[in-house]
């Protein structure tokens, strides 16, 4: 069976990573974090205080950019010029400074290199905003999650609580998710859209479980019962 590919795409708190974290566990296969990829270019703008939306001082700081991804025990770390980050690239502003420094071509460019590379030698799910339409546009199982935005800011509050960040408000979230919906889906290139092709999948009232086996009652059999890792969890 050839390397297939699994493309998620949604605005931001939709349920993506989740529902690609299940699936991949589901299904033993690879899960490649795209966000957490600009997350790492947005917070090396941050580090040296550059304006994510800065375009030609971003386009000299990729030339020294060092970033490795990394695949531990089925988890995904994310190595910035030698320096562990998996963690940092949560911490609140990180989102909007990755919100406006992938809207930039270069460094989206940069990116999606990367991630051919690595959907193109193994099964693997991603998840992102551009991923059936351009990183992977022949990708043979496209989904596109949706949610209100209420929802989605209440899940992500709760996101965040959990890693111990209780100084957020509702409020602010929201008014987060809002400004990274409209830079996603207005940016001139490879801007958040549906693909003919996606399967939509609305979360809203979806706890995850029922969200996976939405995903995966639209998969072929030969997909769902081969399991790379043997964990049917």
């Amino acid at each position: 069976m050839e390397p297939y590919q699994i493309a998620i795409d949604g605005p931001s708190g939709s349920g993506k990573s989740t529902l690609a974290r299940s699936v991949a566990r589901k299904l033993g296969i690879l899960y490649l974090d795209t966000g957490a990829m600009y997350r790492a270019c947005g917070l090396k703008a941050m580090d040296l205080g550059i304006d994510p939306k800065d375009e030609p001082r971003i386009s000299s700081m990729l030339e020294n950019l060092r970033l490795d991804i990394l695949f531990e025990n089925g988890s995904q770390r994310v190595i910035l010029d030698g320096e562990d980050i998996t963690d940092r690239i949560r911490m609140p502003g990180v989102s909007v400074a990755a919100s406006d420094i992938s809207s930039l071509r270069p460094v989206r460019e940069r990116m999606v290199q990367m991630q051919r590379e690595i959907a193109g030698k193994r099964n693997v799910v991603l998840d992102g905003r551009d991923i059936g339409s351009n990183v992977l546009p022949m990708a043979p199982y496209k989904f596109f999650l949706t949610a209100d935005s209420e929802e989605r800011a209440r899940r992500r509050l709760e996101e965040m609580a959990a890693r111990g960040v209780t100084n957020l408000t509702f409020e602010a979230v929201l008014a987060d998710l809002k400004y990274r919906d409209h830079q996603d889906s207005t940016r001139t290139f490879a801007p958040l859209i549906k693909t003919p092709d996606a399967i939509v999948i609305d979360t809203t009232s979806n706890t995850p479980e029922e969200t996976l086996t939405q995903l995966l009652s639209y998969l072929p059999a030969e997909v769902t019962s081969h399991n790379e890792l043997g964990d049917d969890s």
